[in-house]
């Protein structure tokens, strides 16, 4: 890995300039933050990857983001790839410690959602929806598509936490037609700079409210404001669990546990932890 600085390529496109790593630092590092370092990397495999392989040597707060990832990671080991410079992929390290009970930690991912799509609200003027657990859909031509993605994993004695979201990718650009970019979602602003900082500083706020309650999603307010902002409650879904079953049932909250609870035909309230959620019709029985 090289810094982002050191490469001779990182104009190649004008619309699409390098992160300013100092700017960055001092918009984010200050004294009882929670952010304690920030490295840009011109391209990496996954950033996810790299800062669970040092775990052991982190401190909480650590911030690592590439310009290029060639091996990113979604849920299921699907890949993220995009051009570079074309939108943010960073991970962080958090330690909640002795301040969250492990079986809290669970909650992370969805933090990181809410915190991701009230700082994109703020800093790109862009209704952000979370499909549970951890997809970030935009609006584009009336139809829900997904522009970014969390990924939460234990490593050492904390999490890694990845994100990634597609900022200026064209539609010539876009992996698949059910995705899509802040760009074409028309936001005011697609300068990653500001939405990283955003989309940090949400992260830290709601981080320290939540560990400073314990880790509880209630007395934080993370399970409502999570519930606020789900697409998926009130639609009739599709979860493909592990061991390759599925259930279908309207999905009609999520617990304390932040799992999805599903109603299933027969009446019965399935809470759902894991597993590959489809939307099928929403509330008033429109296709989705």
């Amino acid at each position: 890995m090289t810094p982002s600085d050191a490469s001779p390529n990182r104009w190649s496109d004008l619309d699409r300039p390098p992160l300013n790593v100092p700017a960055l630092r001092r918009g984010l590092l200050r004294p009882g933050g929670l952010w304690t370092s920030v490295d840009v990397v011109d391209v990496t495999g996954s950033t996810n990857t790299d800062l669970a392989a040092r775990a052991a040597e982190l401190t909480e707060g650590t911030v690592l983001v590439a310009e290029e990832q060639t091996a990113g990671r979604g849920r299921l080991d699907r890949t993220w790839t995009a051009p570079a410079r074309s939108g943010l992929f960073f991970s962080v390290y958090l330690t909640p410690g002795d301040d969250v009970p492990v079986h809290r930690w669970g909650w992370l991912p969805l933090l990181a959602g809410v915190a991701t799509a009230t700082g994109l609200a703020r800093a790109a003027g862009v209704d952000t929806a979370l499909k549970w657990p951890n997809d970030l859909l935009v609006t584009v031509e009336g139809e829900e598509r997904k522009t970014g993605g969390i990924l939460a994993e234990r490593a050492g004695d904390g999490v890694v936490i990845g994100i990634g979201l597609n900022v200026t990718l064209r539609a010539d650009e876009l992996p698949a037609p059910t995705a899509a970019s802040l760009a074409l979602a028309d936001a005011v602003s697609t300068d990653r700079e500001t939405l990283l900082r955003g989309v940090l500083r949400s992260l830290d706020h709601w981080y320290v409210e939540w560990r400073a309650a314990g880790g509880d999603a209630a007395q934080s307010g993370l399970q409502a404001a999570y519930a606020a902002g789900c697409a998926t409650l009130g639609r009739t879904v599709r979860a493909q669990l592990p061991g390759d079953r599925s259930l279908v049932g309207e999905a009609v909250a999520i617990d304390g546990d932040g799992r999805l609870i599903l109603s299933t035909a027969d009446g019965v309230q399935e809470p759902v932890s894991a597993g590959d959620i489809v939307h099928l019709r929403d509330a008033q029985g429109g296709l989705t």
